[in-house]
């Protein structure tokens, strides 16, 4: 399996400190939390805001001596959240946050089972000028969509690994998938070849060819031989 020959291959490897003796591809190979990142960022003088992915890309560019990539824009502070009381005509202003407000007026109009899901963030984020009905109503038309699988980030990759291991191992506790995330995490990033083979999904063997019957010889002895010269024919 992929995950036992890394495991085999990499017994020898330990991860590196991390420290601005590293090269960018070292960097890229293993596994950092952002408080590890962030630290380095600070002794290097690099921008530390952008999230775990534009931070490490950043990183890996400064210990290359690369042109860093454009950090994001800083979010700007919303200049009014809306109050209590609010109703279904109540306008969404820039800069809403998916505030206690906002989640007692849902809990009302959607009822208890209510909760803030991505795609109700999203529309919250960028639906300055539309209502809160409008809102309810994307939530109601969103709901087949948000039962299904979501894929998980790859900034964010606790969860991405312990969801995947306790889809492997559903007996699993967490104090068990937490340790396995500790081990997982000593171990070098498996390469493309091996994130393509493990992503691929193992096909069932093919149906073995039921192996053609023999005939008997007195059937071929009674079969025509203008028959017999069609069925050669039609093999061929």
């Amino acid at each position: 399996m992929i995950e036992n020959r890394r495991t085999s291959s990499s017994a020898s490897e330990s991860r590196p400190p991390l420290t601005a003796d590293l090269t960018g591809s070292e960097l890229l190979r293993w596994y950092w939390t952002l408080d590890e990142l962030t630290g380095l960022a600070r002794t290097m003088g690099v921008a530390r805001h952008g999230g775990k992915t534009a931070l490490t890309a950043r990183l890996a560019a400064a210990l290359d001596g690369l042109p860093l990539p454009p950090a994001p824009t800083r979010r700007r502070a919303a200049t009014a959240q809306l109050a209590a009381p609010v109703d279904g005509d109540t306008v969404i202003p820039p800069g809403q946050r998916c505030s206690q407000v906002l989640r007692a007026y849902f809990v009302e109009a959607i009822g208890p089972g209510f909760h803030f899901d991505a795609h109700l963030r999203d529309f919250i984020a960028r639906g300055a000028g539309r209502t809160l009905a409008d809102a309810v109503a994307h939530w109601h038309a969103t709901r087949v969509e948000a039962a299904g699988a979501r894929e998980i980030g790859e900034q964010f990759e606790f969860n991405r690994f312990t969801s995947a291991w306790h889809r492997q191992n559903p007996a699993g506790t967490r104090a068990q998938a937490r340790e396995a995330w500790h081990a997982h995490r000593t171990l070098p990033k498996p390469h493309a070849d091996e994130r393509d083979s493990a992503a691929a999904a193992p096909t069932a063997p093919a149906a073995a060819t039921a192996p053609a019957a023999a005939v008997p010889p007195a059937a071929v002895a009674s079969v025509p031989a203008s028959a017999a010269v069609t069925a050669v024919a039609g093999r061929a």
